[in-house]
């Protein structure tokens, strides 16, 4: 005998699936601009240092932009937020490749990359929206939101190889891309809901600047803070060192670093999809230590195995292990409808400067040790995001959706 959750209603259905487009967008354009990097640097001809220059302008753009959310999508709510920051992304892509085919040059590409970056407001925008639709249906959602960011990403990576292949210009290539993410955006947020409580309602949000600022001092939200902030580190190092880690560490060639990389993205696609799954039926913190256990054993591999086939398994086990940190540290961050906004931002923001301090740390520590005795501090913030994971149980006035909506089967 066995039961099984009511069907969602079509509205929900359509809301969810509108998440998910969101969440593949943001990583299509993502990687639309990744994939052309190395044109941008022949263009203008700049230097390794001039890029990393170049490039933090889109990351200092980002925090700003992360710092800024909870307070814009209280004035605006999730909805009008994701459609003006979405809708400044295009257009700024738009622009970029309108420079990039004209008169490339350095200042005019910072500080679109800058706009670009500052546009983040959206990532938070999008969870919180995903965290309320999740909490709507009844089941656990956000891995596969985050699945589908990665999805995007290979989709966008794919397209940027394609259009290098076949010699497409990279204004065509960027104006495109614009023009697709805007109308896509505008046909998207009809149907997305209000990921707030309306006004009145129990859960309404209350409150105003101060109790945003407020939730910085709440040490649940800081805690699920340091699962986000350990999980972005094993996941951003790993995007950022690992194909240098193999070549320099285990002697790998660049296409094999290069290829054992997509191994590791592949797994964190298949965590976060399996990962669903397993939420659903032990809840989040029995998952998230088993995550921070798997992460910590397969970097260890990585670190201290010199068999290529033991450093795949690491590679796996630590794609696995990184996989839910982030997409069930933003599910829990708004478990309360009430503080939804500010404690979301909090924890994004903690999240974000995983990725923004995170590589320069690595290459530092690098540097002096090796890019593999480095990844010890990674391991290390992994731990104590494990240790940390009791915060992401949820407040046992409210029930988690995600967990309440196991039904039983015999």
């Amino acid at each position: 005998m066995s039961t099984t959750r009511p069907k969602p209603s079509t509205e929900l259905r359509r809301w969810r699936n509108a998440v998910f487009t969101i969440f593949a967008l943001t990583g299509f354009v993502f990687a639309t601009w990744a994939s052309r990097v190395p044109n941008v640097r022949d263009l203008l001809q700049a230097s390794t240092q001039e890029m990393g220059f170049l490039i933090l302008g889109l990351s200092a753009g980002s925090i700003i932009g992360v710092l800024l959310a909870s307070h814009v999508i209280a004035r605006l709510g999730a909805t009008r937020t994701i459609l003006i920051a979405y809708s400044t992304v295009s257009v700024a892509m738009v622009v970029l490749g309108l420079v990039l085919a004209v008169a490339p040059a350095f200042a005019p590409i910072f500080f679109t990359l800058a706009v670009v970056g500052a546009s983040s407001t959206v990532d938070v925008a999008m969870n919180l929206s995903g965290a309320a639709n999740e909490r709507a249906i009844g089941r656990t959602l956000m891995p596969l939101f985050h699945a589908s960011f990665s999805g995007g990403t290979v989709v966008g990576a794919g397209l940027g190889a394609l259009t290098l292949l076949i010699g497409v210009p990279i204004g065509v290539h960027f104006v495109g891309v614009g023009v697709l993410a805007l109308i896509t955006t505008l046909v998207l947020v009809r149907f997305l809901q209000p990921a707030e409580e309306p006004a009145g309602h129990a859960d309404a949000p209350t409150g105003g600047f101060r109790s945003r600022i407020a939730v910085w001092a709440d040490r649940r939200v800081l805690l699920i803070g340091v699962i986000v902030l350990g999980m972005a580190f094993a996941e951003g190092s790993a995007n950022d060192w690992l194909s240098l880690a193999l070549v320099d560490g285990h002697g790998f060639d660049n296409a094999g670093g290069a290829a054992v990389l997509g191994v590791f993205l592949a797994a964190m696609t298949a965590g976060r999809i399996g990962g669903t799954f397993a939420l659903d039926r032990f809840g989040r913190v029995p998952v998230l230590r088993a995550s921070a256990g798997l992460a910590v054993v397969g970097l260890l591999i990585v670190i201290t195995v010199p068999l290529d086939s033991g450093v795949i398994v690491g590679v796996v086990l630590w794609g696995v292990g990184a996989s839910l940190g982030f997409p069930v540290g933003m599910s829990a961050a708004a478990d309360d409808p009430r503080t939804a906004t500010a404690t979301v931002g909090a924890v994004a923001t903690i999240g974000y400067t995983a990725f923004l301090v995170g590589p320069p740390l690595i290459g530092l520590i690098g540097q002096q040790t090796g890019i593999l005795r480095a990844l010890l501090v990674v391991l290390a913030l992994i731990a104590a995001a494990g240790f940390a994971s009791g915060a992401a149980r949820p407040p046992m006035a409210r029930r988690p959706t995600a967990e309440a909506a196991v039904e039983p089967t015999a």
